[in-house]
């Protein structure tokens, strides 16, 4: 009797054990069809990183993240309001020609590097360039950097030799470093090959020194005449840009009888600081900046243009 007794306790025992497991199992199988409903459904698929779901982002939260901290960055540098960001570079690039009545004899005929003023174009930008290199400021470097405006760089080795740096620096955060001249001449004085030689020599020192020689090539004080344009041209150069604006701390000056900026509009300024001027490059992109943005222009990267 007691025999009989336990063998009915083990066949219940295992009757439960037996419905847990098809009860598990029937669970799975739902849990399954679910799942697989739910991908035929089209459902967004779980990220299998290691940090969890991916999620989407709003470009509209994006723009207006970045809209903000360009904002505090203007506060930041005591600008009247943040800088306009400029339209993306145009698909077709913008013949360039010289400027009328800055052309040399042979300019078309010998196929030499155009000097010009503004870049032709009906978009509200205007392109910012600095010369020479004669003042390495860090804290310009973070403005430029943080406010995101570009700029073309155009050196001279004398001035920039002693901080090749600096300029690396200013290269890593995508700005184009162009060529200047060795010693910064009145070049129309030099006879052709000592105008090669200030060049051509600037050419190689810009590839040992930042990996690249520049296409791009602006005269000392914006004088030249044909040998400067030929020379240029044997050394790679395919454009001569000067400026149609020039900003300094205290003042603009301008090349045009109406005194106003122009869409393309090239604007020089210099590498100076407190030994030349009343106020720092900082200063110097504070009133560049305030004016531009009030009258409406972005500033774009010349080279994207080119």
């Amino acid at each position: 009797m007691r025999a009989v007794v336990q063998n009915d306790k083990k066949r219940a025992r295992l009757a439960v054990s037996t419905s847990r497991k098809t009860a598990v199992g029937s669970a799975a199988l739902t849990l399954a069809a679910a799942a697989l409903l739910s991908g035929c459904a089209g459902g967004p698929e779980p990220a299998t990183g290691h940090g969890g779901p991916a999620r989407a982002v709003d470009p509209r939260a994006r723009a207006a993240a970045e809209h903000a901290r360009l904002a505090a960055a203007a506060r930041r540098w005591g600008l009247d309001h943040a800088p306009l960001t400029p339209p993306a570079p145009p698909a077709k690039k913008p013949e360039i020609t010289p400027r009328d009545g800055f052309e040399v004899d042979g300019q078309e005929e010998d196929d030499l590097p155009p000097v010009f003023t503004t870049i032709p174009t009906k978009q509200r930008v205007v392109f910012l360039t600095i010369d020479d290199g004669a003042e390495k400021d860090p804290a310009f470097l973070r403005m430029m950097s943080e406010l995101k405006v570009p700029y073309s760089a155009f050196l001279s080795n004398y001035l920039v030799k002693d901080d090749y740096g600096y300029f690396r620096r200013m290269q890593a955060q995508g700005v184009t470093l162009n060529n200047h001249t060795l010693t910064h001449p009145y070049l129309p004085g030099l006879t052709y090959e000592e105008q090669k030689d200030e060049i051509c020599g600037m050419q190689a020192v810009m590839k040992r020194q930042f990996g690249k020689a520049p296409t791009v090539f602006r005269p000392p004080y914006g004088n030249y005449n044909g040998d400067t344009l030929r020379a240029a041209k044997s050394c790679g150069i395919k454009y001569a840009p000067i400026w149609d604006e020039e900003v300094f701390v205290d003042h603009w000056e301008y090349r045009d009888w109406d005194r106003s900026l122009h869409p393309g509009d090239i604007v020089l300024t210099h590498f100076r600081g407190r030994d030349d001027w009343d106020g720092t490059m900082v200063d110097d992109m504070r009133r560049f900046l305030n004016k531009v943005t009030r009258e409406g222009y972005a500033v774009a990267r010349l080279e994207d243009y080119l």
